[in-house]
């Protein structure tokens, strides 16, 4: 499947919002709902991490094909539906311009082409997809191929807001770029600000912290610097959440009232975690999360407390 083709599969963020959703009519808070997070398919990392080279390796992904295969059936046998499907980055591993990335991409959207039409699918980049120093032109291509690489939506009364955090990490080659996505974020933390959504929510690949604030630079975090900076940004305009993969491990914590969620990987994992998604539940008063490995979600589904929470007024 192409990228043309697929685009008319599953939406694509265009002009910074999802289309799956008329922001109008969702601005208003309805009741509890629920959304699926996912992160790292990474379609390739497998073969590589399991030869030692990252930077080369990557030359099958049918263990990953078959984990994003087993991730949608659970998704799609869940009811109620889930309100949507986010995926917090690395849709494939190859970078830009190395082998296997069209053969990754086609067989990712081959995949994601069968998610159930009434779930969209939010796509978010992370460094495989952009590039750990993204250009204008690996932009360009993420746009081209998943739609854009930053924007907002509404969804029952919460603001969600989809960043593109190597602009965070290093957009020295696309400075332009990173000063409009700087002004956008501003522009979205004023409207959250106003505390005229219920919740407002962020998804990006890379987390600010893994575990602490304070904990040192690595390359599983932003630097000191940025994620403070960042984090301060957040709780002044009422940001609740957090949601990032990158780690290929659940981690996370606290930062004052923002909770860093840190998901493991679709994909391949780095430590003793399982395959797996995460279940979110949204209610008037609180955001609760809990993650599944794919085999317990696609036997057991969502367990009963949770499931208690959407019918909370």
């Amino acid at each position: 499947m192409s990228a043309a083709e697929a685009g008319g599969v599953f939406h694509r963020a265009r002009g910074r919002t999802l289309d799956a959703f008329s922001s109008e009519k969702e601005r208003e808070w309805k009741g509890p709902f629920y959304f699926i997070q996912g992160a790292d398919p990474q379609f390739g990392l497998m073969k590589a991490w399991a030869t030692g080279d990252c930077d080369n390796g990557g030359d099958e992904w049918e263990q990953e094909i078959r984990l994003a295969e087993q991730a949608v059936q659970a998704v799609n046998k869940l009811n109620p539906k889930p309100k949507f499907f986010v995926l917090c980055g690395d849709l494939v591993h190859a970078m830009p311009g190395r082998p296997w990335r069209k053969e990754q991409t086609e067989d990712l959207q081959r995949v994601l082409s069968t998610v159930d039409s009434d779930i969209p699918l939010v796509l978010v980049s992370g460094n495989h997809d952009v590039g750990n120093v993204p250009t204008p032109e690996t932009i360009a291509e993420f746009q081209r191929t998943w739609g854009d690489d930053y924007f907002s939506f509404w969804v029952g009364g919460v603001l969600f807001l989809v960043l593109n955090s190597q602009f965070l990490y290093d957009a020295s080659r696309c400075p332009a770029l990173k000063q409009e996505h700087d002004h956008w974020l501003d522009q979205q933390l004023r409207t959250a600000g106003q505390r005229a959504c219920r919740h407002a929510v962020i998804f990006q690949h890379i987390p600010l912290f893994l575990q602490s604030i304070s904990e040192d630079d690595d390359y599983f975090n932003l630097t000191k610097s940025v994620r403070k900076e960042m984090a301060d940004k957040f709780v002044e305009a009422g940001i609740k959440a957090v949601f990032s993969g990158h780690y290929h491990r659940n981690a996370g914590g606290t930062y004052r009232n923002l909770d860093m969620v840190v998901s493991s990987a679709i994909g391949c994992q780095l430590g003793k975690d399982t395959h797996g998604l995460r279940v979110v539940v949204v209610t008037a008063e609180k955001i609760v999360h809990r993650y599944y490995s794919l085999d317990e979600l696609t036997e057991k589904g969502i367990e009963d407390d949770l499931m208690d929470l959407l019918k909370e007024n």
